[in-house]
């Protein structure tokens, strides 16, 4: 049996938001690597030396690589000395069941071309258990090899579970100083993993004791975050109510030593804080019921964000007699979950956005500075500059992205994130 301590060639299976960041990354360290999409307009952009994802210094890291050789991307699997699974994990349905199935074809596509040897890693942020039932679909595929659940230590193919834990903006530098945390199914697996991350990652490569603590670690750090900010949130909610002033009250109550509570928002969003609760829930709803209330409390505040653009509404036309609702301009300002990004899964703001597109019979324009075209589900909007904005009637502020921080919008006005306080 091969025993395999250094790694000539690695596979990302997954050219997201963390899969091509980690494939540039490894080939920055002069690895060979070949980057596996199902998307071929992604696999040619790679192939040019660009990208379709905006990350800062992501672009000059996968340009230099794929000039000298390093990266190259392709929409079918090839032989390599490991694989790294950077799919989707999304829900199925409206019950928030996680749905595998990317997983799942990952796995079957890589199998063919799997070798004595051979590491897998599954980077995806799982229900606890995935890791397990990806080796069983790959031994399944694959029985002319041994794998961990049957041969252990001696087995053919070594399985790991290793999450992401970067922050979109920071992604590139988070990637090489973030502890890692690996989950082996035998400690040879988990040695082979470490061996791997190293490559790159100066943080501690820390050995769980399997895939599924180091599968749970992953959902209990962004649930712990999403139950702070429900918080945060459910306090906006009653501050609103008895009319204080929520920033105000949180800055104060934070000069307390042992306080600090976050900074509520219009909800919660990205693959991670808004997704990976649910599969807390999912895997015990007994048990997590404080998880599952922050996760209702956050889901939520879009309606509540909405409620008060009505409001404003409202009263512009009590103000306005004249006019009706269709003469009445809203300005939508921020798209992405967070600050200073282009990334638009599970935004809250993007949700509002949308249902205000809907249902306001009046014109809507929405200013998005990282973003060159708007969702296809907000066609009926328009993109414009912060200039063009100015003339609105109404402004709501759905992220503190940089460029907004200082503006003084001219009429009414939702902030649903502070920036605006007066």
């Amino acid at each position: 049996m091969q025993n395999q301590t250094s790694f000539r060639r690695v596979s990302v299976v997954g050219l997201g938001y963390i899969g091509l960041p980690t494939a540039a990354m490894l080939a920055s360290r002069k690895v060979e690597v070949i980057g596996v999409d199902v998307k071929q307009s992604t696999v040619d952009t790679i192939n040019r030396g660009g990208v379709h994802i905006i990350e800062p210094d992501l672009d000059i890291v996968v340009q230099s690589a794929v000039s000298q050789g390093y990266l190259r991307a392709t929409t079918t699997p090839e032989p390599a000395d490991a694989f790294l699974i950077a799919v989707p994990t999304p829900f199925k349905g409206s019950d928030h069941e996680p749905d595998l199935s990317y997983i799942a074809a990952a796995s079957r596509a890589i199998a063919p071309v799997l070798k004595n040897g051979d590491l897998v890693v599954l980077e995806s942020t799982s229900p606890t258990g995935t890791t397990e039932a990806m080796a069983e679909w790959l031994a399944h595929a694959r029985p002319d090899l041994s794998f961990p659940q049957d041969a252990g230590e001696a087995s053919d193919i070594r399985i790991a579970h290793c999450p992401e834990r970067v922050l979109p903006g920071k992604v590139m530098q988070e990637l090489i100083t973030n502890d890692r945390i690996i989950g082996g199914m035998t400690a040879r697996c988990s040695r082979e993993a470490a061996l791997l991350y190293k490559t790159f990652v100066s943080g501690d490569c820390v050995i769980a004791s399997s895939p599924r603590v180091a599968e749970m670690a992953k959902l209990t750090e962004n649930s712990y975050r999403d139950v702070n900010i429900a918080f945060a949130n459910e306090v906006s909610l009653i501050c609103d109510i008895q009319n204080i002033d929520v920033w105000e009250l949180i800055a104060l109550a934070n000069r307390h030593p042992r306080v600090s509570i976050l900074q509520p928002g219009p909800g919660v969003g990205g693959h991670c804080i808004a997704v990976d609760p649910w599969f807390i829930v999912s895997s015990a709803p007994e048990q997590a019921r404080l998880i599952r209330t922050a996760r209702e409390v956050n889901d939520a505040k879009p309606d509540w964000v909405l409620a008060k653009v009505h409001d404003a509404i409202d009263a512009y036309l009590r103000d306005n007699p004249g006019k009706t609702a269709a003469q009445v301009t809203l300005a939508l300002y921020g798209l992405a979950f967070k600050p200073d990004i282009d990334d638009l899964r599970e935004s809250p703001a993007l949700g509002i956005a949308r249902t205000l597109t809907e249902r306001h019979a009046g014109i809507v324009l929405i200013v998005e500075p990282n973003v060159d075209v708007l969702p296809g589900e907000l066609t009926t909007a328009r993109l414009v500059t912060l200039e063009q904005a100015r003339s609105a009637d109404i402004h709501v502020l759905l992220v503190a992205h940089s460029a907004f921080r200082d503006l003084s919008p001219p009429s009414a006005v939702v902030d649903t994130v502070g920036l605006w306080r007066v």
